[in-house]
């Protein structure tokens, strides 16, 4: 196989990837460069799709404070997010936030030129800026992928997955096994820091706002290496969708911004509900809102419930919501007349990889951010638009923390990663299978049974049917295509998600068990390590 070397690699390409390939071209002297690795095309991420906005407790916002943002955060993560990390992230807010205007992005302004902030669910606040009206994660992620693109210090490979991390036997990461779609070919790149910012894992599920490569990549990777994997029990549903018909299965996402707005959530005939399930009514807990949409749905029979934005004054409506406007007007709904039919649908992963707030984790040489990290932040349901805030501030540190480093691409490699490398020059079998069947088997498993609301016997079915999708899939370390990648990928992901909802015999933030409907006193962490490496390891996230 051929091989390369590079000072540090970054796998995804969304706000966090973008972020921390800029930041550390521009601080840092890299002698072997950086390598951007993207499953698609440049920018293609979660991040991308993100209309709401970004925290931010900024000078431009007097009133506002980190006190308040963290008290929010907190009563959202049910008892699960970290203080002392979301005190930190708060604190950066002010300082990455203005590192992305300096970058290009161009927050929306008022007449005076002042920054617009809006309101969201469960913020105490109005604290969130936004680009575009509501196409906040597009106008940051364009205009950071324009700045990577001009910078000469950094290689971007498009069409290309990691199949495999390099781990050594002293348990530190010296690169990865990369498989490039548009040449069929396989590549071993070394470095002495491998980055993950892959995003979540919403593709397990039928329905989902995700883009069509949120497979667990990233999760997947590092749990294979030995990496500690926590909390993947808690994965959000957004409460607010576009729901066409049963049959749209990538959903358009529809902010919560525009509840945040004004907007209430209603039956078809215009009965409003939310009130009998939180005094917030619309601005509750994402939690709670999901599971009030999902309730009504199934008293009710029906496929969808709406959400009435004509309560909004019409310009201002289509002033701030251009992105979802065009979308819904292109399905035939003039949202400043019509209600749009709305359902809740598999959005963002709480857990994932456990790391420090400057991405460190378990593995010596390997880093985590954005999405595919569990820093401690999110707690079992994510506050509203404290993501892209996470993915911009863990890069920022990753950066700083990188700076003390030495970051010259490995020169010994050991007899442990020679071996793993040895097994993809060996020939696979040449089984047809037909992985969009597969996947969607896989989606159709999970939100029936592992979805918003569950329970032990729908779990352990899950988990029975989970073992023959894979005993039936003869792939382990090599596939033949990146579709094979990701269905392996979904896989292990999946197992995770059904073994820590398994083990959280209690109903907190995201994970609803009707079997176990009230929270325990104390709220712990569920966590695993890869059956390939069963040893106990401490890890601190000071």
């Amino acid at each position: 196989m051929k091989h390369s070397e590079y000072s540090v690699i970054i796998v995804g390409s969304g706000a966090a990837g973008l972020y921390a390939a800029l930041k550390l071209s521009s601080q840092i002297n890299l002698p072997d460069g950086i390598l951007l690795l993207t499953k698609s095309n440049l920018g293609e991420s979660n991040s991308r799709y993100a209309q709401g906005g970004i925290v931010g407790v900024v000078h431009q916002n007097p009133q506002d404070s980190v006190d308040l943002h963290v008290k929010d955060t907190l009563k959202a993560g049910a008892g699960l997010s970290d203080e002392k990390v979301t005190q930190y992230i708060s604190e950066a807010s002010d300082v990455v936030i203005n590192d992305l205007i300096n970058f290009g992005v161009d927050f929306d302004k008022d007449d005076s030129g002042n920054i617009n902030f809006t309101l969201e669910a469960a913020h105490s606040y109005r604290r969130i800026l936004h680009v575009g009206g509501d196409a906040t994660g597009k106008g940051i992620t364009s205009a950071l992928a324009k700045k990577v693109l001009d910078d000469k210090n950094i290689t971007v490979v498009e069409n290309a997955i990691a199949t495999e991390l390099l781990i050594s036997t002293d348990n530190s990461c010296k690169g990865l096994i990369m498989y490039n779609s548009l040449t069929n070919e396989h590549e071993i790149i070394y470095s002495s820091a491998t980055v993950l910012a892959t995003g979540g894992v919403g593709q397990l599920y039928k329905y989902t706002t995700n883009p069509a490569g949120a497979t667990g990549d990233g999760i997947a990777l590092a749990y294979n290496a030995g990496a500690i994997i926590q909390d993947m029990e808690f994965v959000q549903f957004h409460p607010t969708a576009l729901a066409l018909s049963p049959e749209s299965k990538n959903r358009f996402l529809i902010s919560e911004a525009v509840r945040g707005e004004g907007a209430k959530l209603v039956h078809q005939n215009g009965e409003e509900f939310m009130s009998k399930y939180h005094d917030k009514r619309e601005l509750a807990p994402r939690d709670v809102v999901t599971r009030a949409i999902y309730n009504e749905m199934q008293m009710m029979h029906t496929d969808n419930m709406y959400l009435n934005a004509t309560v909004i004054e019409g310009s201002k409506l289509l002033r701030r919501f251009p992105t979802i406007s065009k979308c819904c007007k292109e399905n035939g709904i003039d949202i400043t007349k019509m209600s749009i039919p709305v359902a809740p649908a598999a959005h963002y992963t709480m857990g994932g990889i456990k790391a420090t707030v400057e991405g460190r984790t378990s593995i010596s040489g390997l880093y985590a951010i954005g999405e595919v990290a569990s820093t401690g932040l999110h707690g079992a349901n994510r506050l509203a638009s404290n993501s892209l805030l996470e993915c911009v501030v863990c890069a920022y540190e990753l950066t700083d923390y990188l700076s003390f480093a030495n970051l010259e691409a490995p020169k010994i490699i050991d007899d442990n990663i020679l071996k793993t490398i040895k097994l993809y020059e060996v020939p696979i079998s040449e089984n047809d299978y037909n992985i969009s069947k597969l996947k969607q088997n896989l989606k159709e498993l999970m939100w029936n049974n592992v979805g918003i609301l569950r329970n032990e016997t729908g779990l352990l079915e899950a988990k029975k049917c989970l073992e023959k999708f894979k005993s039936e899939f003869k792939r382990n370390r090599k596939c033949f295509n990146k579709d094979e990648y990701e269905y392996r990928n979904m896989l292990i992901a999946a197992e995770l998600v059904i073994e820590s909802a398994l083990n959280r015999k209690e109903s907190r933030g995201a994970h609803s068990r009707t079997d176990y409907n009230s929270m325990l006193d104390t709220a712990t962490h569920t966590q695993l390590i890869s059956i390939n490496k069963k040893e106990d390891r401490e890890f601190s996230l000071c």
